[in-house]
C-alpha cells in the first residue's frame, strides 16, 4: 500500500465507500470510491436502474461536497498534487472532477497532418483534443501491453529504491 493510499484510507469516513481505488500520476490523485447499488424491485427496468444509480451518485456528490473539499485541501498540501473525486456504482463510473494537464510535445509534419485530419473530419476540435483522442485509442487497444510495461516499471522502481542513496 502506498503512502497516499494509506493516508486516504485513514482519512476518509468509514461509511462513504464499500471499496476504494486510488490512482496517481505526477499531477493528480484520483479517489474512486464504490457505492452500494440502489436496491430496486426485481422487475425494475434498465431505465429505472439508471435513474436510481444517477440519483445515488448525485446525492453522494452533494452530501459530501464540503468534506471532500476539506480532505482534498489537506491531501494537496501533503502530496503536492491535485485531488479528483469519482464514484463507481456497479459497472457505472462517474468522475466529478479531474485534471486536464498540459503535455508539451514536438511533432513532425506527418504527425501534425494526422492530428489535422482528425480535426478536419470532425473527430476533434483542436490538435490538443486530437492528441488526447489518439492516446485514449492506444490505451483502449493496447491495455494488456501497457499493463505489462507498468509491471516491469514497478520492478525497476523497486531495484532503484534498494540501490545506493
Amino acid at each position: 500500500m502506498s503512502d497516499i493510499t494509506a493516508w486516504f484510507t485513514g482519512r476518509l469516513p468509514d461509511d462513504w465507500f464499500e471499496g476504494l481505488e486510488i490512482h496517481t500520476d505526477e499531477e493528480e490523485i484520483i479517489v474512486l470510491g464504490s457505492l452500494a447499488e440502489p436496491e430496486l424491485e426485481d422487475n425494475a427496468s434498465d431505465e429505472d436502474r439508471d435513474v436510481a444509480i444517477r440519483a445515488r451518485i448525485a446525492g453522494f456528490r452533494k452530501d459530501t461536497k464540503r468534506k471532500r473539499i476539506s480532505i482534498a485541501r489537506d491531501a494537496e498540501a501533503r502530496f503536492g498534487r491535485k485531488v479528483s473525486w469519482g464514484v463507481r456504482v456497479g459497472d457505472y463510473q462517474a468522475l466529478f472532477t479531474h485534471v486536464a494537464a498540459p503535455a508539451m510535445t514536438r511533432l513532425r509534419m506527418k504527425e501534425r497532418k494526422t492530428l489535422d485530419t482528425l480535426i478536419d473530419s470532425g473527430v476533434a476540435r483542436s490538435r490538443s483534443e486530437a492528441l488526447a483522442w489518439c492516446v485514449r485509442l492506444v490505451g483502449e487497444h493496447e491495455e494488456e501491453w501497457l499493463g505489462e510495461l507498468r509491471e516491469a516499471l514497478a520492478g525497476v522502481e523497486e531495484v532503484r529504491d534498494r540501490g545506493p542513496k
